[in-house]
């Protein structure tokens, strides 16, 4: 059948209004979804790693703060990057470590398991920290822990953030991946190698760590003062940080990644500052260990 122009215009126009509202239902639930605000890493040249009198210095720090060497002896620090020079295109990176309340979002919407551990699960770890500790980090159902949706993520394995990874992918139009252990720490430690996001001194007034913290996760971004030059915040202390780097170093692991930055219960902080790394198993759920993303 012939249709008239008017009619045409008129179907048009209903097609046109149709694909309107379909964007707009896309864009609103876009909008819902708690997109991580980023942090620009600008392309160029950086130092990572770091010496002997760096680690010396870290060394010395644990000893001063738990009042014996076992870092030392045990060689904590030995298996760092050797100190120089690195080059990485630009990246963003997440501002703060994915919280409670963005990483609810992504436990709605798939029913993923929330974090969570079994005690046997725990005991198996031989970890220093109780199991009842665990339990203030533990979610209830699908909801995080009362007056803690802007504490970072824990009790979430490698696998966990990089299922929440391509979930927001999909959802939020971006590509989101984990940080590799150079992009982390360029990312933690600005260009100039410095020992701490903020220098070389330590100052325990700058991160969440044992030394004045409250020997807990707190609130992301409380800690201003110990951002880096980049405006990462938290990049010490508060949780480590799941990298896609696997450990394979000296005392590296099959099924191991890298964790970076140190945590709340650190002190000294000769862990925290970004040269240092850490191999944990890629299937542990930690209270200490959470993660930030980059944005491509």
């Amino acid at each position: 059948m012939k249709r008239g122009p008017a009619i045409v215009i008129a179907i048009c126009a209903v097609i046109i209004g149709a694909a309107a509202a379909s964007a707009e239902v896309a864009r609103v639930a876009a909008e819902e979804i708690p997109v991580p605000a980023t942090v620009a890493v600008p392309a160029g040249g950086f130092i990572a790693g770091s010496d002997q009198a760096e680690r010396d210095a870290a060394y010395d720090l644990d000893q001063a703060a738990y009042g014996h060497d076992r870092t030392r002896q045990w060689g904590w620090y030995d298996d760092e990057r050797s100190r120089r020079r690195h080059h990485l295109a630009a990246f963003a990176i997440t501002r703060t470590a994915i919280t409670n309340r963005q990483y609810a979002a992504f436990i709605a919407a798939t029913g993923h398991p929330a974090p969570d551990v079994k005690p046997e699960t725990w005991r198996g770890y031989r970890l220093i920290h109780p199991y009842q500790r665990t339990r203030r980090h533990a979610w209830r159902g699908q909801s995080p822990p009362p007056g803690r949706v802007d504490h970072p993520v824990v009790l979430v394995s490698h696998n966990d953030a990089l299922a929440y990874a391509a979930w927001l992918s999909t959802e939020s139009g971006n590509s989101w991946r984990l940080p590799s252990e150079l992009e982390w720490e360029k990312a933690a430690r600005g260009v100039g190698g410095r020992y701490f996001p903020w220098g070389n001194e330590y100052d325990s007034g700058r991160l969440n760590s044992h030394d004045g913290g409250p020997f807990d996760t707190m609130a992301v971004g409380r800690f201003a003062r110990g951002a880096s030059p980049f405006g990462l915040l938290d990049p010490a202390g508060q949780v480590f940080e799941w990298t896609a780097t696997p450990a394979n170093g000296k005392k590296g692991r099959p099924g191991r990644y890298l964790v970076k930055g140190g945590s709340w219960d650190d002190k000294g902080c000769g862990v925290c500052r970004p040269a240092a790394r850490h191999g944990r198993p890629a299937a542990i759920k930690h209270i200490l260990i959470g993660f930030r993303l980059i944005r491509e």
